[in-house]
């Protein structure tokens, strides 16, 4: 399922009201607001952390050498897992590269963050205090490394509200995310939106209950 909501902020509060009740792993990036979120059910997006590390790689002197010798280490990390969600490696060899690239990853990451340069320095520290979160799509099936996914949802939603302004109303909000939770799941679940939408409004209309977009199985 893709569910969109449209809210006032993305502060920790507004973020907690809304998704706290969801169970799972979040992929998320490092934001500070999804601090309320367990580690232990929580994976940092690694796409998030390459482009930090190409950042790094263009400062001078040592950590230039360490951003690019993460960036490194990260392209072979997620080349494996690529492997294993295409069909092409297994799970077992993904947890042998990972387990190796984490040793040499937290490695680099601590010598970084003895560094004393601003911003670099406190970055890496970020970083290590998320350690417990880098590394749960090795070993949890249907966990991603990033959230490039979601990413990707969320343009079409992001594109309607550039070129029409948004919506001037609470009500109006309600049924754009509604809408667009709606037209996103049914093409997840290869079912045809208007037949959806037809049979929720006749359902509606008639006072039954609406038809489920709970995929079964």
């Amino acid at each position: 399922m893709t569910v969109f909501a449209i809210v006032a902020d993305g502060t920790r509060e507004t973020l907690r009201l809304w998704i706290d009740r969801i169970r799972g792993v979040l992929v998320t990036d490092r934001g500070s607001q999804f601090g309320f979120w367990a580690m232990e059910r929580r994976q940092i997006c690694w796409a998030h952390l390459m482009r930090k590390f190409a950042a790094f790689s263009e400062l001078p002197g040592r950590p230039g050498e360490i951003g690019a010798n993460l960036l490194l280490w990260s392209q072979v990390l997620l080349h494996s897992w690529h492997r294993v969600r295409d069909g092409t490696g297994t799970r077992a060899d993904l947890k042998l590269v990972a387990t190796n690239l984490r040793a040499l990853i937290e490695q680099l990451l601590d010598e970084g963050a003895a560094l004393p340069i601003k911003g670099f320095q406190g970055a890496c520290r970020n970083i290590l205090e998320h350690r417990e979160a880098l590394w749960r799509f090795v070993f949890e099936l249907g966990v991603d490394p990033t959230n490039n996914h979601a990413e990707r949802e969320l343009r079409g939603l992001v594109c309607w509200r550039r070129s029409t302004g948004g919506s001037r109303s609470d009500r109006g909000d309600l049924f754009a995310a509604n809408l667009k939770s709606v037209i996103h799941t049914c093409r997840k679940q290869r079912r045809h939106v208007l037949t959806y939408l037809n049979s929720a409004i006749h359902a509606a209309l008639r006072g039954r209950k609406t038809p489920s977009l709970i995929a079964t199985t």
